[in-house]
């Protein structure tokens, strides 16, 4: 009896996700729900392979400050949380070009906008979060990128800490110095896990994850950091680490693993202060929390930073 495509299609991706196979090179990730508008262009930092790259100098210096035994922890899911009782995770809203725009005051140096905020907006946490409430808003339209941080009402309007601005179609980055709705003045819309990404089999970008303790110090793709230290012993923001080849991932299941494999070829990118290799994704009901949750089996000694001073620097 012969297989079925489907079932073909379906052993093959398996054998892809447990070898770590290369993948093909295929052009930036979209959005679903605006398929038109790239997330930044295909060379952008964030889609960048360092599977390749040699190990920076330092690497066990920067392991051990972020936390070598400390565990993996994915900050999304499906379900509601049980301290704000909202989504798991960054959610983000995507608007046409007609939603009405409006001023945003903020407390630090940003985008001034005005910024599409939709009636319902979707905000990390939940309308009653007091965390960092993080929003994220696309024009599927003319493909720009809205990020805002601490985002609350304010009688009329609405305030947040910072805002910042992005063209999806262009490797623009922030001025030298300006943070965005990240620590790091980097956009967090691309680094996020997304579930339909992984349905698919594989992430094809870096991911975001925080740190408890930085210093005063950024490198590329980084602008911005948040640190009064100036300890050497301390990760940069912008620092960039990947899982080591040889950590065997075909004991996970499905959905960490291939989490697991985008680690390995993209890494992920120091972003913001926060508790030690927590990873940013988007909230949705399709996760599997039990399958998502073995990925505290990974510990901080399990990733390496990586040299990427031989890449490219688009948009510097």
């Amino acid at each position: 009896m012969n297989a079925s495509p489907k079932l073909v299609a379906a052993f093959v991706l398996s054998a892809l996700l447990v070898v770590g196979a290369r993948a093909p090179r295929l052009a930036s990730p979209r959005l679903r729900q605006a398929p038109r508008c790239l997330l930044f262009p295909a060379n952008n930092p964030w889609h960048t392979r360092v599977d390749t790259l040699p190990v920076a100098a330092n690497s066990a210096t920067m392991i051990a400050a972020i936390g070598a035994e400390d565990s993996l922890v994915p900050s999304f899911g499906s379900g509601l949380s049980q301290r704000d009782h909202a989504p798991i995770g960054m959610p983000y809203n995507v608007v046409g070009a007609r939603q009405k725009k409006v001023r945003v005051s903020f407390l630090y140096r940003s985008d001034k906008g005005p910024y599409p905020i939709p009636r319902n907006v979707r905000i990390q946490g939940g309308p009653n979060s007091t965390g960092d409430r993080h929003t994220i808003i696309v024009d599927r339209d003319r493909c720009i990128l809205y990020e805002l941080w601490a985002l609350y009402p304010q009688g009329n309007g609405w305030r947040a800490g910072s805002g910042a601005i992005w063209n999806l179609r262009s490797n623009r980055l922030r001025p030298n110095g300006l943070t965005s709705a990240d620590a790091a003045g980097l956009p967090i819309l691309p680094a996020l896990v997304r579930y339909d990404e992984v349905a698919r089999g594989a992430i094809l970008h870096a991911l975001r994850f925080t740190a408890p303790r930085t210093r005063a110090a950024h490198v590329y793709p980084a602008r911005h950091d948040a640190s009064d230290s100036n300890d050497p012993n301390l990760p940069p923001m912008g620092l960039r680490l990947r899982l080591r080849a040889s950590f065997d991932v075909s004991g996970f299941p499905p959905q960490a693993r291939v989490v697991l494999i985008a680690l390995k070829r993209y890494g992920m990118l120091l972003a913001d202060n926060g508790l030690p290799w927590y990873i940013s994704g988007v909230p949705d009901r399709h996760w599997n929390n039990r399958d998502l949750d073995t990925l505290s089996r990974v510990k901080g000694s399990d990733f390496e930073v990586v040299d990427t001073s031989s890449l490219p620097k688009p948009g510097a």
